[in-house]
């Protein structure tokens, strides 16, 4: 599926069928094991990837995007931060304005669409948790391409890792119908973007700063830097 396509089917997905997962997921309300080991695993992650940005941002702008419920966009305001939490399911941004400190609220402006919407401006840092995962890896290294034009420091972002757990499930999840499947993860080799980032021209530098695993939550951090 191509990237219009792709993004259509997630705002779906949240928007009609994992509000209320997402919503329960990413508050502290009793979850499943399963769910459980997702949630340590998404906290755990959110950690690391705020550790590659300076942990006071006084001054700058930062895109969180796919911001979904919010919590990074917390995090990130903060520190100082001026922040546009972007994301494509208007229910999930619902959630993340009214969980939002209100002394941080001057701090925030929402955009409910697409994240990577030249419209929303230029940016000191992008933070990306989750948000390209479901993407080929041509897909990602347009993504990249498009954001770095814009962005004077980093993207920090993760991918889902070709692990054979990983690629169990894509397999597994291709049998179904499209109409009963869920946005489905895309497991990616580094050396798969970097290629298809070479390919499109584009000259930043991507590396691989960690990985968490918890449970079912397998996901890499990414750095993306030499941006203009």
């Amino acid at each position: 599926m191509d990237y219009t396509a792709t993004r259509d089917r997630v705002e779906d997905y949240f928007d009609r069928s994992a509000t209320k997962v997402w919503e329960r997921l990413t508050s502290d309300a009793p979850v499943s094991g399963v769910r459980a080991t997702v949630r340590a695993g998404r906290d755990q992650m959110r950690g690391l990837m705020l550790a590659q940005l300076p942990e006071d941002l006084t001054g700058l702008r930062i895109l969180d995007a796919g911001c979904g419920p919010g919590m990074a966009t917390i995090e990130l305001a903060r520190r100082g931060a001026t922040v546009v939490g972007a994301d494509i399911s208007p229910a999930l941004i619902e959630i993340a304005q009214k969980r939002l400190p209100t002394d941080l609220a001057e701090q925030v402006t929402w955009h409910a669409g697409d994240m990577l919407d030249p419209a929303l401006g230029t940016f000191d840092h992008v933070f990306a948790m989750d948000s390209m995962i479901y993407y080929g890896s041509e897909d990602i290294a347009r993504h990249l391409s498009d954001l770095s034009a814009r962005v004077r420091g980093k993207i920090v972002f993760t991918l889902p890792p070709r692990t054979p757990l990983l690629m169990a499930m894509f397999r597994v999840g291709k049998l179904f119908p499209r109409a009963d499947r869920s946005p489905q993860m895309v497991p990616q080799n580094v050396s798969d973007v970097c290629r298809a980032m070479r390919k499109a021209g584009e000259l930043c530098h991507v590396s691989q700063v960690g990985r968490v695993k918890s449970g079912f939550y397998i996901s890499t951090a990414m750095v993306c830097e030499g941006a203009a």
